[in-house]
């Protein structure tokens, strides 16, 4: 009934060590590295520069390697390639270090220093290393540990961070916000508009195309180009999967230290307790009445556990939490971040026995008894010696893999013989179909390493191993067909479905012309659409804050302005709009002023404060594009490749 477990999260001390990552990521001294991210690079390699100082590519690699972790902490599961594409990983990463390399120019300009005694405060003020609220070395020392940093490195992190919140500083200090802002942001806010609006789609003139061979012909002959067949290969390949070499897989004490320092956070101890509990729910719009009855009885339930009555008997009998009632009230075990505020503050300040009093959350009455306390901290290399072995024979063996096939790859290099390298392994040749540079692979899937290779690729020759999720891939181009124009009846479907699409599109656009000139000429929009059997709707009321963002249409910075500057007396706008593939006629429906009489004082700090903290943001978003604007900035190519493909 209750949904008390929430996805479970780092313990405390990881959760403020990733802080510390997030804090850090641009400067890049955790080196972490992460599927997807640049390749290797020698460590003096540029990524870019900025008014001829250097920022390296170890820095980039480390920033986007970094970058990844963090939005893959926070989507999880829902973290995939086309999530990854659409939140531009290297673009953020490396405009983020030339932000900063602009920054440290200003503060060279201006003067700007960190001095020893405010980095030492700074340091002492990050909870991430305080014991009860007070600064502890040894906690301090723990954490960058844990992520892999000596204090030279975060020292150096934070004199750097401090810097550039100094800068920060500068740049904003101009910022001011006068009375006539506040009542510009008020009625802006207050300000509501709702409109009727009839949606003319292309589909919903599909109907009406006809397609005759003369206008078909016609089309295809003009836009032949657009259904050009592109190039297409097909592949031979091996497949070195990693599993075959498990059993040559051998290793020393040292790798086994190496691999369990390079993944401590595999092996991590998440604080936790195991706890039960009793509920006595209230129901959130309860009136005080509701809630002192409610209390009061469990107060009686709290008297018979604290007179020695059993614990679990009551859950059972009396708790209004069935899921757990059945246990006996038990939730098991859980970490920091899966319970609600008030009930996780309780639990975890307990020790093991220990049974509260009542704990009032957004449910109702807890009464919570702890059984377990596990402390956070990281399995030691014996207790986890197990998984250690199994993941360093788990990587030796792709090494392996990879081996086997480039030792393959330079013996038949030359003759590009793969069936002479599928004999030498024991291997049987695969085959893939056709595809293109946007297609899939068989049995491989999409690869853009082996699709790009594969279309350079000369004719019988091997193309280097890559290595892939299930296995390292050593092929040769099976076939190639070359780009060529289509006759007709090669694409005659697709040719069929763009006319159609055309022709609808155009008919939703003339019925959309005529609409508005009908608006225009002194029509309602509710009687010219019921005559055309037009569905009218409306958006809901919405203010100027919302820009461009229009309920139930989508954002159009054009509909929403017209909207909005559209004189009080007026309800129709003149013309149409098109917002994501549809034809949008619009008229207003109601306008609400804004009553500037309920601005009292409480309201204007409100508002004073929010346009403070904007028009900061805006300070210093606008510095950086001034210098931008003046900056001499060069990004390396393979920088630049990877935000294109962002793109």
């Amino acid at each position: 009934m209750l949904d008390f477990v929430r996805n479970q999260q780092k313990s405390i001390i990881v959760k403020l060590a990733f802080a510390i990552i997030i804090l850090s990521f641009v400067i890049g001294y955790a080196m972490l590295s992460a599927p997807g991210g640049p390749g290797d690079e020698s460590p003096t390699a540029e990524a870019a520069v900025v008014n001829g100082k250097s920022i390296a590519f170890d820095d980039f690699q480390s920033a986007y390697s970094n970058l990844y972790q963090i939005y893959q902490n926070i989507y999880q599961d829902q973290f995939n390639p086309a999530l990854e594409k659409q939140l531009k990983l290297a673009d953020k990463s490396i405009n983020g270090l030339i932000d900063q390399a602009l920054m440290q120019d200003e503060a060279e300009r201006l003067q700007l220093v960190v001095t020893h005694k405010e980095l030492i405060d700074a340091i002492a003020q990050v909870e991430a290393f305080q014991v009860n609220g007070v600064f502890n070395k040894e906690r301090y020392l723990q954490v960058l540990a844990y992520q892999r940093m000596n204090s030279d490195q975060y020292e150096a992190v934070k004199h750097n961070e401090l810097l550039l919140d100094k800068v920060q500083e500068h740049f904003k200090a101009m910022v001011k916000v006068s009375d006539s802002d506040i009542e510009e942001e008020f009625r802006n806010i207050n300000e509501k508009i709702n409109l009727n609006f009839v949606s003319l789609t292309p589909a919903k003139f599909e109907k009406q195309v006809k397609v005759t061979e003369p206008g078909l012909d016609a089309y295809f002959a003009e836009n032949q180009e657009t259904f050009r067949i592109p190039e297409m290969v097909s592949l031979r390949y091996l497949q070195f999967e990693p599993e075959r070499y498990l059993d040559q897989v051998t290793f020393e004490e040292d790798e086994l230290q190496r691999y369990y320092r390079r993944h401590l956070n595999q092996f991590e101890i998440l604080e936790k307790v195991k706890a039960s509990h009793i509920l006595v729910m209230v129901d959130a719009e309860a009136d005080q009445k509701t809630r002192e009855e409610r209390r009061a009885y469990a107060e009686t339930i709290l008297e018979d556990v604290r007179a020695g009555k059993d614990f679990a008997e009551l859950a059972r009998a009396k708790s209004d939490d069935k899921a757990s009632a059945v246990k006996g009230g038990s939730l098991g075990y859980f970490t920091r971040g899966s319970m609600v505020k008030p009930f996780e503050d309780a639990a975890f300040s307990m020790n093991p026995g220990d049974t509260s009093g009542l704990v009032e959350t957004t449910f109702g009455y807890h009464i919570i008894r702890v059984e377990e306390y596990t402390e956070p901290g990281v399995r030691s290399l014996e207790d986890a010696i197990d998984e250690v072995k199994e993941g360093l024979r788990t990587d030796k063996s792709r090494q392996l893999a990879f081996e086997k096939a480039m030792d393959a790859y330079n013996i038949n290099r030359k003759t590009g013989d793969l069936d002479a390298a599928a004999k030498a392994n024991e291997l049987g040749v695969k085959e893939s179909g056709l595809f293109a540079r946007d297609g899939y692979i068989d049995g491989i899937g999409r690869n853009e390493e082996i699709i790009n290779t594969a279309h350079l690729l000369e004719d019988k020759a091997l193309a280097k191993p890559v290595l892939t999720e299930d296995g390292v891939i050593l092929f040769t181009v099976k076939q190639r067909v070359a780009s060529h124009l289509p006759e007709l009846a090669e694409v005659r479907d697709l040719v069929t479905a763009a006319y159609r699409a055309v022709e609808a599109n155009q008919l939703a656009k003339a019925a959309a012309e005529q609409l508005v000139a009908d608006l225009k000429a002194g029509g309602s929009l509710a009687i010219l659409a019921k005559k055309a059997t037009y569905e009218i709707e409306e958006t809901g009321e919405f203010t100027r804050t919302y820009s461009p963002f229009v309920p139930r249409l989508g954002s159009s910075k054009e509909l929403f302005d017209a909207a909005f500057e559209l004189a009080d007396e007026q309800k129709v706008i003149d013309r149409f709009f098109e917002i994501q593939n549809r034809f949008v006629v619009v008229e207003v429906k109601q306008r609400i002023a804004a009553d500037m009489t309920a601005m009292d004082q409480t309201k204007r700090e409100e508002l004073y404060n929010s346009l403070f903290a904007r028009k900061e943001t805006e300070a210093i978003e606008a510095r950086l594009a001034e210098l931008r604007s003046t900056a001499t900035i060069s990004i390396a190519p393979r920088v630049q490749d990877l935000i294109n493909k962002e793109k």
